[in-house]
């Protein structure tokens, strides 16, 4: 058999096939899983654009860079597609544009998953950092929930801590429609502690995000999510 990058006339034991037009239709049909929404208040200005079946392309600016490194390590570890643009009222505090980009970016997940049909719904990663060990544990459930245990020890290092992520992962969970465990078992440094549950995040929803065609719905005993 063989298989042509074109089309031509058929012939007998020969099948005719565009390459890139088969590739392209399989991708729409199987992998277009994207969204892009924005959110506009007094405080803050957010758009975002999430592509769940992506390659680890992060293009992200908040205003706040260290933000900005989760949210990017995040995506990578992901396999998304994800650009952002906020900005907000800074000169007050880093909160409102770090609460509101959890928001738009719940709800960009919530539009981009659709009916959560043939989705894999849970999904588990354990990432170390160097002295720090965190564990990210995903229900794409539509039954928002957070729990968020970190080390007692945890000493703030900078302006985007450790308080102020958890606020983030709120607004996340709330508009996303997420069950999310976030534990870090040890860890001394916060940046450590950190990085390691924003790339357990991501590996997480990754595999919560994946599709199982052995389901012909939702994973549910209900049968919707």
């Amino acid at each position: 058999m063989k298989i042509r990058s074109d089309f031509y006339p058929l012939e007998r034991g020969v099948l005719c096939v565009d390459i890139q037009q088969l590739a392209s239709s399989f991708k729409d049909g199987l992998m277009s899983r994207k969204a892009d929404v924005s959110r506009k208040t007094k405080e803050t200005q957010i758009e975002i654009l999430l592509d769940l079946d992506g390659s680890g392309k992060a293009d992200i600016s908040t205003g706040v860079p260290f933000f900005d490194h989760m949210l990017t390590a995040f995506t990578v570890h992901g396999f998304f597609d994800l650009r952002i643009r906020a900005t907000g009222d800074l000169e007050v505090d880093l909160h409102h544009t770090i609460e509101d980009t959890g928001l738009v970016l719940g709800q960009v997940l919530y539009e981009s998953l659709g009916g959560k049909e043939k989705i894999i719904r849970f999904g588990n990663s354990s990432v170390p950092m160097d002295e720090a060990l965190s564990c990210v544990t995903i229900d794409l459930s539509n039954r928002p929930y957070l729990v968020y245990n970190f080390p007692d020890n945890l000493k703030s290092t900078g302006p985007f801590d450790a308080y102020l992520a958890k606020e983030f992962f709120q607004a996340f969970c709330v508009k996303g429609g997420l069950n999310l465990h976030i534990n870090t078992y040890y860890g001394v440094n916060e940046h450590h502690v950190l990085e390691s549950v924003f790339k357990a995040m991501g590996r997480s929803l990754h595999m919560a995000t994946r599709i199982n065609h052995r389901l012909s719905g939702s994973l549910s005993t209900k049968g919707s999510l």
